[in-house]
């Protein structure tokens, strides 16, 4: 389930496995700041989704480091490393529409992506995603929509 999610978000499987390995240390060491309120499944997502979003935060900042001393813009370097897709499973011939549809994944605000992630991919019901998010079902349900609709925005924007 972590590893899964993981993969969703770094789109790499070593960098998915590190992340997982960081989720698996940050539970064992906060077992004792667990206060049971929400189920435990809840909060190792909750670990792993913070734990993912540090790691393209971080990968970020590198990247624009990296490409600046090489003159490129930070937007260019992002398109540039963008291209670097490693998502096991996927047949060569499913590979370029797996790449289109996580790219238009990634642009997505921070909460939509998670909640759309949540829902398709690992396939947590609304109040399941609403749990993990700390939100209510309503709100969920909300940024689905709006995620679906940026989604199907681009797709016409392309056609």
């Amino acid at each position: 389930m972590v590893f899964n999610l993981c993969l969703n978000y770094v789109q790499n499987r070593q960098d998915a496995e590190e992340v997982t390995q960081d989720v698996f240390v940050k539970v064992h060491d906060g077992m004792g700041e667990f206060r049971g309120e929400a189920a435990m499944r809840t909060w190792i997502y909750r670990i792993a989704i913070n734990s993912c979003l540090d790691r393209i935060k971080a990968a970020k900042r590198a990247k624009r480091s990296v490409w600046s001393m090489l003159g490129f813009t930070g937007d260019e370097a992002d398109r540039i490393a963008d291209t670097a897709f490693d998502h096991p499973g996927v047949h060569l011939e499913q590979r370029e529409a797996t790449e289109r549809i996580f790219q238009r994944i990634n642009k997505l605000p921070a909460q939509q992506k998670t909640a759309l992630l949540l829902k398709t991919m690992e396939g947590l019901s609304q109040n399941e995603v609403a749990e993990v998010m700390g939100t209510s079902p309503k709100a969920v349900e909300s940024l689905l929509s709006r995620a679906r609709q940026q989604m199907k925005k681009e797709l016409e924007n392309e056609g």
